[in-house]
């Protein structure tokens, strides 16, 4: 201290000072310094030691990949020596046994991992229909052909998505190619049968104008589906197709098990509407929609069930896994009160108020995505609720799996539905098998127009066995899969026993899982399969052909078309449209012409099919959050 004083006290040691600042500022530097290179060391040791951990986890990645990679190839190589030996026809018996014990394999193990709830298998839309002609007529298929990329994957990527005025003009040109078709070989059938035959040249002109005609419609059928497979979206529709139907799947079995079943809101349905199983399969569908929208669980009374005694829940799951009773509440009709607790809903055409969600609507929050996703959004709308409730118990999935079996099933294959006994001269009018047959040979033509060639195969189902029989006698050329003896038990004698409900089920079974229906859609068993298919395509909405009406729900609500061309009356029996006139739809005569009602001017009559677009009606309904 003494020190200090002399040297900062006295002016004679100035200089002495300064010099001991100066090596005390140094220090300070120094010190810094070394203080910095220091931390910048450690900092460095530490990123080296994470950039080593980073190399080594990045080493075993691609040692995993390289591995990976090498049970590809050797599965590659194996799978391309099986391929040779098919194709040189030298596989043996052994080895031909071994190859479908590993199908089989993966069969099981694929269905495994789908879960045993569904009834119906899901089919990629390049796995069946048109693309089958390839898988048979080409001995080594290039992937493109069957709608993949190299990789084996469907085209597009993900997050690649197609545009809603996209999605809208492809199908829209797809219902215009058959319009048009429809319209011109109807008028020239027209004038064919009006020469006569005193004019015999003329008439074969005609004929062969017909001939060439309809080659120029499949031609134009087969680019619109080679467009939807090559597009680039077809991955984005098979995503978005699993998305939307899994979201609904998992809102029908939260609002089908509450938590709390005794205080829950339930929506009582009677099974045993006095009607066919299609028509049943209707009501109980339409009791779900309502339960849907209301929020209510749906308790569905099934005991002594006309085609089943025990109910619904020996042949199917029960709709609900912890709430299958309405418990003591009393019981109100329709509508009853926001706060009833426990609902009973009459049939549909009993329902007084009418809500606005019933069929054609769908949900306004899903409206968008159905919109650009299918071409009929209320068939798939009801699909769902097919898919929901046609769960199979054990029993019933054995007895399907062992009659597709015992039938020979397999594709390609055209589903044929021949409505026949309490039907005809009622609620549809007469058709032979040869009208059937007609579309059933165009549909295989069309996938025969590049010049390739398919086994024609078709599962026919009936309620009269001599349909399958007399098909069999003139279509010697088809391969016709059916069981009389199935048919004869869906006669109305015999109908309500269970034989002829499992016979049903399977019917519409292989029905729904065709690569295209023919059918009369008067008949609701063919609605019920048409609706079904729904689950197992992204859009099965063209693959049919129905010889009478167009798809309806019955007790639906009215099915609007706005008029997107206008039209001026050709005769008396016309409509007047002009540009956004809504047309309630009364049916399609199928020669380009269907018939309506404008609900501007209140006129019914007749209008150009191609002049107008179907209305997707929305109802707001529940989103059920968190769901």
């Amino acid at each position: 201290m003494l020190l200090v004083r002399q040297l900062f006290g006295s002016s004679s040691n100035s200089w002495v000072r300064a010099l001991i600042i100066f090596v005390l500022a140094w220090a300070v530097l120094v010190y810094v310094f070394v203080l910095k290179l220091t931390n910048s060391q450690a900092q460095n040791q530490s990123h080296q030691t994470i950039s080593a951990s980073d190399n080594e986890h990045n080493a075993r990645r691609i040692n995993q990949a390289l591995q990976l990679l090498e049970h590809t190839e050797r599965r590659n190589e194996e799978l391309k020596l099986l391929i040779d030996e098919l194709m040189s026809e030298q596989l043996d018996k052994q080895s031909a046994m071994k190859l479908i014990q590993r199908l089989e394999n993966d069969s099981h193990n694929a269905k495994q991992s789908m879960g045993d709830d569904t009834l119906f298998e899901v089919i990629p839309a390049d796995a069946a229909g048109q693309d089958q002609q390839h898988q048979q007529q080409q001995p080594q298929p290039q992937p493109q052909q069957l709608g993949a990329d190299a990789a084996g994957q469907l085209p597009g990527q993900p997050g690649i998505e197609p545009s809603l005025e996209y999605e809208l003009t492809r199908r829209r040109i797809q219902t215009n190619i058959a319009e048009i078709w429809n319209y011109f070989s109807s008028e020239l059938g027209k004038l064919r049968k009006a020469v006569g035959p005193g004019n015999s040249e003329l008439e074969e002109s005609i004929q062969q104008v017909l001939l060439q005609g309809a080659d120029h419609k499949r031609s134009l059928l087969s680019d619109m589906e080679q467009l939807r497979r090559v597009d680039g979206y077809e991955a984005w529709r098979q995503q978005e197709a699993k998305d939307l139907s899994d979201l609904v799947q998992r809102r029908l079995h939260h609002l089908q098990n509450p938590s709390d079943c005794q205080n829950a809101r339930k929506l009582v349905c009677k099974l045993n509407k006095g009607c066919g199983y299609g028509c049943q399969l209707h009501h109980v569908v339409y009791c779900f929609i309502v339960a849907y929208a209301t929020e209510r669980t749906l308790i569905l009374k099934s005991r002594g069930w006309r085609y089943h005694k025990g109910g619904w829940e020996e042949v199917f799951r029960p709709v609900s896994d912890n709430c299958q009773d309405a418990g003591t509440a009393y019981a109100y009709n329709w509508p009853g009160k926001p706060n009833t607790q426990v609902l009973v809903l009459p049939i549909i055409d009993s329902l007084m108020p009418r809500p606005p969600y019933l069929p054609l609507a769908v949900p306004e929050d899903l409206a968008p995505r159905l919109k650009r996703l299918h071409g009929d959004p209320i068939v798939w709308w009801v699909g769902q609720f097919l898919k929901y409730l046609l769960r199979p118990q054990t029993e019933t999935r054995d007895f399907l799996n062992s009659g597709m079996r015992k039938l020979g099933w397999e594709r390609p294959i055209v589903g044929v539905h021949v409505r026949r006994t309490d039907k005809v001269g009622t609620e549809a009018a007469f058709h032979g098998i040869d009208e059937y047959m007609t579309h059933v040979e165009d549909y295989y033509r069309t996938l025969e127009i590049n010049g390739s060639s398919v086994v024609r195969r078709i599962f026919l189902a009936s309620d009269d066995a001599r349909v399958i029989v007399e098909a069999r006698k003139k279509y010697p050329q088809y391969q016709i899969v059916g069981d009389p003896e199935v048919a004869r038990m869906a006669a109305v004698s015999t109908r309500y026993t269970d034989t002829a409900l499992n016979g049903i089920i399977l019917d519409i079974h292989l029905l729904s899982m065709s690569d295209y229906l023919v059918c009369t859609f008067s008949s609701q068993v063919c609605r019920v399969a048409y609706e079904i298919m729904q689950t197992m395509y992204p859009d099965a909405a063209y693959r049919f052909k129905s010889l009478d009406d167009i798809y309806y729900y019955g007790g639906q609500n009215p099915h609007n078309r706005r008029a997107v061309i206008p039209h001026k009356p050709r005769s008396h029996e016309d409509l007047q449209l002009k540009v956004g006139d809504l047309v309630s739809v009364a049916g399609n005569h199928w020669d380009g012409n269907s018939k309506g009602k404008n609900t501007r001017t209140n006129q019914g009559g007749l209008f150009p099919s191609f002049k107008v677009v179907d209305k997707v009606e929305t109802a707001k309904l529940p989103v059920y959050p968190g769901v």
